[in-house]
């Protein structure tokens, strides 16, 4: 009698294979969500032709368009892609700014007994506090210009990676260590040609944990000292109720976020087999 499990031929089944239903089973929730909210606005807009809460599909594509390519009468800039560039270039800062303290602490702490001893505790201690309850601090100590901004993402992010990418590089055969140096390796000779490449897809993956915190952090933190950004347009238009703005962002930040996610994922897909082929 074959211990092997039988692929069963329905499609929920614990070893069933999607095949051909894949793609559609991966559409379908997003399919299922464009029209419950296309069927709700219908309905909204029969009794209320004025409704601001849930606006049409071409009004928030006629707003869109708007911002995307009249520029502000004031500043005479695009402010729909004035806002994504700011957002950007802070997250992208915040984040980078984080992987790089993460890595030589994960370093540090990972490979050093000393480092173990000395960070170990700090770095999981200060992993427990909230990021938002720093940002008034931030705004004391640094004011309201882009370092606040920035050090609540950086705030917000180089705990939980420094923590993941340490427990990492613990989890790295020992035997690697000891053979290394046996050979006449130096420490950093050690670090940097043998713990740090093996570290670099792990540093990919844990961007990739990390971009959605840091759009929050970014968000918040621009809805209450900003004058541009993706997320000070949302609060902004939020006094007004203007959902015909507030929505586009909101996909918008969310596709932002999915491209950024799948650029990384194909990154570690293609120049990484190998880190896929060990977690499998």
């Amino acid at each position: 009698m074959s211990s092997r499990p039988q692929r069963s031929s329905y499609i929920w089944g614990i070893f069933a294979r999607p095949g051909r239903l894949k793609w559609l089973l991966a559409a379908l929730p997003f399919l299922i969500s464009i029209f419950t909210y296309t069927f709700f606005s219908a309905k909204r807009h029969e009794a209320n032709p004025s409704e601001k809460l849930m606006p049409s599909w071409s009004q928030m594509v006629k707003r869109t368009t708007e911002l995307a390519t009249v520029p502000n009468k004031r500043t005479g800039k695009l402010v729909f892609w004035d806002d994504t560039w700011s957002s950007v270039i802070r997250i992208a800062k915040g984040v980078g700014l984080a992987t790089l303290v993460s890595v030589m602490l994960a370093l540090f702490i990972g490979v050093f007994p000393a480092g173990h001893a000395l960070g170990q505790n700090f770095t999981n201690t200060i992993s427990f506090i909230p990021p938002v309850a720093i940002l008034p601090i931030l705004l004391v100590a640094i004011g309201v210009g882009e370092a606040s901004k920035i050090g609540l993402i950086f705030i917000g992010t180089f705990p939980l990676m420094t923590r993941d990418l340490t427990l990492y590089v613990k989890g790295l055969p020992r035997e690697q260590i000891i053979k290394t140096m046996t050979l006449g390796a130096s420490q950093w000779q050690l670090i940097w040609k043998v713990i740090f490449p093996q570290m670099i897809p792990r540093i990919i993956e844990t961007i990739r944990l990390s971009i959605g915190a840091g759009w929050i952090f970014l968000i918040v933190a621009e809805g209450i000292s900003s004058s541009e950004g993706l997320g000070y347009r949302i609060f902004q238009a939020r006094r007004y109720m203007a959902m015909d703005t507030i929505i586009p962002y909101v996909i918008w930040i969310t596709l932002l976020a999915f491209i950024a996610d799948t650029i990384l994922r194909l990154v570690i897909h293609f120049f990484y087999p190998w880190y896929r082929a060990n977690k499998s």
